[in-house]
């Protein structure tokens, strides 16, 4: 699976309709120390830009928005009990919540790694 970006700094890999979510590398070096975060509620769904969570830092909070149309069908209680993992592994451990896809036409959309990468030095 790759990964695939959003212009809001998160991450996506799909896999047979479901799609796994998390925030970039830049996502938390610019939020600083990850403190708390509010995860979405299984079960919920959401549209494609909604707000799905927040990060907390000690510099900040931040939205984190719904990369793709969907259900959420798991959530990351590791990331919820520690909170640092979005800083320490934000592409692999630190990943926020699992998606059922209602449109998986949007995956089209979303950037690759060398596009993402072009637009956060563009800054």
């Amino acid at each position: 699976m790759t990964k695939q970006y959003t212009e809001d700094h998160e991450w996506v890999e799909a896999d047979g309709g479901i799609a796994l979510v998390g925030i970039t590398h830049h996502a938390q070096d610019a939020l600083g120390d990850v403190v708390f975060v509010d995860l979405p509620e299984v079960g919920k769904s959401f549209a494609q830009k909604d707000v799905a969570g927040v990060v907390e830092s000690v510099k900040a909070a931040a939205d984190v928005y719904m990369p793709l149309s969907g259900e959420i069908i798991e959530v990351n209680e590791a990331l919820r009990a520690d909170p640092s993992l979005a800083n320490s592994d934000p592409l692999g451990a630190g990943w926020f919540f699992k998606v059922k896809l209602s449109d998986a036409g949007q995956l089209a959309a979303l950037m690759n790694e060398t596009s993402y990468a072009d637009l956060v030095a563009k800054g």
